[in-house]
């Protein structure tokens, strides 16, 4: 059982623009609000959707773990780049569903450390919270408060 101490949270609004364009705002007043849209023909396809910030977080996650590994490993990169395919397939109800998601980190590093190296790939999967909990599958509580103005 996680203890208070342990958690914290963060809330985001995400507010109907037009259609099904919809616009997020993050929980500090720093952040860019990012703005979300669905792909033709149910929206205008104007943005990114959810599916594909999804596979952002993913590959930003994996990429920020694994250069993190590096730098406490004093391994440093000349360059590291993701590139997430994700399949997207119906399930056995015909509803559209995230079937699959291949991420592929290209990574050069100043130093050729192979031991340090090959410690940092076993082990940076495990340190990135959005591809360890979306495994995991994560429970989501929804509700609707209707007439709501």
């Amino acid at each position: 059982m996680t203890s208070e101490s342990e958690q914290h949270s963060f809330a985001i609004v995400i507010e109907r623009v037009r259609d099904f364009e919809f616009l997020a705002r993050f929980d500090k007043e720093h952040y860019a609000p990012l703005t979300i849209d669905e792909p033709e023909p149910v929206g205008r396809d104007s943005e990114a959707n959810a599916s594909r910030i999804l596979s952002a977080a993913l590959g930003n996650c994996l990429s920020a773990s694994l250069m993190f590994c590096l730098q406490r490993s004093k391994l440093g990169v000349k360059s590291i780049r993701a590139e997430v395919t994700t399949i997207i397939t119906r399930n056995d109800e015909g509803r559209w569903r995230i079937g699959n998601v291949a991420v592929q980190i290209f990574l050069a590093t100043e130093e050729q450390d192979e031991r340090r190296l090959k410690r940092c790939i076993d082990i940076f999967e495990n340190y990135c919270i959005v591809t360890a909990s979306v495994r995991q599958g994560i429970p989501v509580d929804v509700s609707v408060i209707p007439n709501d103005a």
